[in-house]
């Protein structure tokens, strides 16, 4: 299984030529990298790996469970929601159905407030 994840050390010094070099211009040894990094390079290429360890070494990251904002979601779930398409709306912005039926409920609530004034 690991070996599925993170190919052999020897396999992945064979990475070098395409973006494989540091800011000094001087070759990734891949067999000697972090685990992190070297997994890293395997998902997203050794060029876009050297980026995202420039951008962001040292720094502590949390990432988010969901791939869409709550807000913006929100916003999209009442714009696409028709009374009957909780649980493709669920799918597809990665929430639960529960959480879906809330956003709906506090829209018609808001609504209906609306309507009264």
């Amino acid at each position: 299984m690991a070996e599925v994840l993170f190919r052999k050390a020897d396999d992945l010094s064979n990475i070098k030529a395409k973006g494989g070099e540091d800011e000094m211009g001087e070759k990734i040894e891949i067999s000697a990298l972090h685990h992190f990094y070297r997994g890293l390079s395997e998902l997203v290429g050794v060029e876009s790996m050297l980026k995202i360890y420039h951008q962001y070494k040292g720094m502590q990251m949390t990432i988010p469970t969901h791939l869409y904002d709550r807000t913006l979601a929100a916003k999209k779930v009442r714009a696409e929601y028709t009374g009957q398409n909780q649980q493709e709306l669920a799918r597809k912005y990665g929430y639960s159905q529960k959480w879906i039926r809330q956003v709906t409920r506090e829209s018609e609530n808001q609504k209906n407030n609306e309507e009264l004034f």
